[in-house]
């Protein structure tokens, strides 16, 4: 420990903290110098945010007539998604104020748009699930061919009640489709066994659409809760900061919260894993040493009913999603929550909790040994660059990472892999702090605003923490500083990136500022909420941008997602690709050469059955996305008896048949103590890296890169 703290305390002279907070602070009171107070809540929030958006934002679109229409179009997009709640002649009555949403944002106008889809909403979502209720009395004729259209992107909302009508009923006939074949092919299994019933096919086709209508129930019991004003005008900001590019977000107080524990991996609540189960919100499983653990009165299977803060009125949780069931249970630390728990002998108790912090450790950085034909290979999973910039104390990535490289030096591996993928992102300062670990000092990444002013963000620390042969895994989804690691490690020729063609694409730096002026700018949990605003693009060493392209990888593996369009170039708002100087760096000096490791790879692949399969299989797969859906029975059970067999040929071949000897530290293994759900979790965790075909290729590229030690790079 005592290595660990030296070497890191040795890099907390980056400049990175002063950058981000000089450039917010100054912006930010240059940015609140307004002399009118806009009247309501709402129109306080709009007006900031347009005045952040004008000021800061790296590239803002004009807030304009035509903006105006572009958030009146998608907003609506967003509240109807399945194009059937509003009927064409809804949004031309709502288009009158199509081109007044930037007068409302500019606080040259009040509120007026949101709360009148809200009205319209509520009204036309009650006609909706009459519709719906009345369409599922009737039973479906499947014998008849036709289709549906499910990519509602592609959906116009419906030109009059007929047509509305008749697009619920198509959706609603293939969701009970669905079942009717499933029930039918469970029937046929069940011929012969013990208890076995015949039903009727008109039986079963009944029995299907009664699941349908529970469901669609449920969804529309879920709208009407979400129809709720704060509810909408969140939504509303949220489409407007996100119409300048899609990683500026609003969040209101709660989400920021959420947003703030997702990075830290730490909670105030109550330490119970829940599960939606048929619309109740169930237990599944508690942490030991947490509140609802330690009151002996919670249980696995209890159905949580209500949640109450305090003394205040209990929330029904009746058609809540898990996740905004989480929110209200989480909160504060040392404040109160009560539990209203239907217990599994049908009783009804109500329990109160003290919340208290909740650590979620399976989030942090985690390592194991692999034995390989040529030694011993150090394996770090890091799920995302975490940080936890409240607490002092509280676990970084870049530290834990640190611990990791030591604790495997000392088990003397001949080679390291650090596993980004789908690893979003996070800490700017952490993953320039975690290229330091592998490299001499010199610059990690380049900076520009929007004024065009650049900034080289550096490794000033001259030791290197570990200097063998390093793999860096990433997919499609590896996303903003997994793509600033990658590049730079790649820039440097520091080690081989491995995976999908190319990450995800995101090039855009963005920091939180709060909404509310009157109560101080550091307050990023104000009562107006908070804009996690884009304010800089950052560019790699060589000059040129993540942003779009990504990070295309050294050694490219068979992808199953790498024809879904999941990558920033596929979001209508993302900003352009561009360049800026190279920065001064010199390259490693124990490079490899990239292209005869990369043949040997190939090599491999061009012969390996898996990853072949999963190369043809995944191009099919992909085209099944962009049709038209049967609502025949005939056509869709052979359909569906195609895709099963495609889904079976990949799941067959993508598990190792003989596991990679793995071992974890010993030091790893005794962590989790008393908690069995977690050891069992971890367990399963280091399970799933012995089978794991894309681990198993990249030991074996480390193997090669152990092979050929100080080969001259090239490429």
């Amino acid at each position: 420990m005592s290595k660990l703290l030296s070497y890191m305390l040795n890099k907390r002279n980056l400049p990175i903290v002063l950058l981000v907070s000089a450039l917010g602070i100054a912006l930010v009171l240059k940015t609140f110098a307004f002399s009118s107070q806009p009247p309501t809540k709402y129109e306080r929030i709009l007006k900031n945010v347009s005045e952040l958006l004008e000021e800061i934002h790296y590239s803002p679109k004009n807030i304009d007539d035509q903006f105006s229409k572009e958030v009146f179009k998608k907003f609506l997009g967003e509240v109807d998604v399945e194009k059937k709640i509003f009927l064409k002649s809804d949004i031309q009555e709502l288009s009158k104020y199509q081109n007044l949403i930037d007068d409302e944002i500019l606080g040259k106008a009040p509120v007026q748009f949101v709360p009148a889809v809200l009205a319209d909403y509520k009204k036309k979502l009650q006609e909706s699930q009459n519709i719906s209720d009345e369409i599922l009395t009737r039973p479906f004729d499947f014998n008849i061919k036709e289709t549906v259209n499910l990519d509602y992107d592609k959906l116009d909302f419906p030109v009059n009640a007929a047509a509305q009508r008749e697009e619920i009923r198509k959706k609603l006939k293939y969701m009970t489709l669905e079942k009717y074949a499933d029930l039918l092919e469970q029937q046929e299994t069940a011929k012969g066994k013990s208890g076995y019933v015949a039903k009727t096919n008109e039986e079963l086709e009944k029995e299907a659409r009664a699941r349908t209508l529970k469901i669609t129930d449920r969804f529309y019991d879920h709208l009407k809760i979400k129809a709720d004003e704060d509810d909408f005008f969140n939504m509303f900001v949220e489409t407007i900061v996100q119409s300048m590019d899609p990683h500026t977000d609003y969040f209101p107080p709660v989400e920021k919260r959420s947003f703030d524990e997702d990075m830290s991996g730490r909670f105030y609540g109550i330490g119970a894993a829940l599960r939606d189960e048929d619309g109740n919100i169930k237990i599944v499983t508690l942490i030991t040493g947490s509140p609802a653990w330690k009151s002996g009165q919670v249980n696995v299977g209890d159905i949580i009913l209500k949640v109450g803060q305090g003394d205040q009125e209990p929330v029904d949780l009746s058609s809540y999603m898990v996740e905004d069931a989480v929110k209200i249970i989480r909160g504060n630390k040392g404040t109160e929550v009560k539990l209203t728990l239907k217990k599994a002998d049908g009783s009804v108790k109500v329990v109160s909790l003290i919340r208290d912090e909740i650590v979620q450790d399976e989030k942090f950085a985690k390592s194991v040994i692999i034995q390989s034909d040529k030694g011993k290979i150090g394996y770090i999973y890091l799920p995302e660059f975490y940080a936890d910039f409240d607490n002092p104390k509280g676990n970084r990535c870049s530290v834990d990472v640190a611990r990791e490289i030591i604790k495997l030096k000392e088990a003397k591996v001949d080679g390291i892999v650090l596993d980004l993928r789908n690893n979003g992102g996070g800490s700017l300062y952490d993953v320039v702090q975690m290229v330091g670990l592998f490299i001499d000092q010199g610059p990690v990444v380049q900076v520009r605003d929007r004024d065009g002013k650049p900034q080289v963000l550096n490794d000033r620390d001259k030791t290197v923490l570990y200097d063998g042969p390093l793999a860096v895994m990433v997919n499609e989804f590896s996303a903003s500083a997994s793509e600033i690691f990658a590049a730079a490690i790649q820039d440097y020729h520091r080690g081989v990136i491995i995976g999908s063609t190319s990450t995800y694409g995101k090039g855009t730096v963005q920091r939180n500022i709060p909404l509310d002026k009157n109560i101080g700018f550091n307050d990023v949990n104000g009562p107006l909420g908070t804009v996690k605003l884009t304010l800089q693009k950052f560019y790699r060493v060589n000059g040129g941008s993540t942003q779009l392209r990504g990070v295309s990888s050294d050694i490219v593996l068979p992808d199953l997602y790498e024809h879904y369009k999941v990558r920033e170039k596929d979001q209508p708002d993302a900003l352009a690709w561009d360049e800026m100087p190279k920065a001064d760096y010199t390259t490693w000096k124990y490079a490899y050469d990239i292209n005869n490791i990369r043949t040997s790879s190939t090599e491999r692949t061009n012969t390996n059955k898996a990853f072949s399969t999963i190369s043809r299989d995944a191009d099919w797969l992909d085209k099944q996305n962009d049709k038209l859906y049967p609502l025949n029975l005939k056509i869709y059970q052979e359909e569906q008896k195609m895709i099963r067999s495609t889904v079976k040929q990949i799941d067959s071949v993508s598990k190792l048949t003989v596991p990679m000897a793995i071992s974890t530290l010993p030091q790893d293994t005794l962590k989790y103590g008393d908690d069995k759900d977690k050891a069992d979790r971890y367990k399963q965790w280091v399970d799933s890296r012995k089978t794991d075909i894309y681990l198993k290729e990249t030991v074996n590229v480390m193997d090669d890169m152990i092979s050929l030690k100080s080969v001259v790079y090239k490429n």
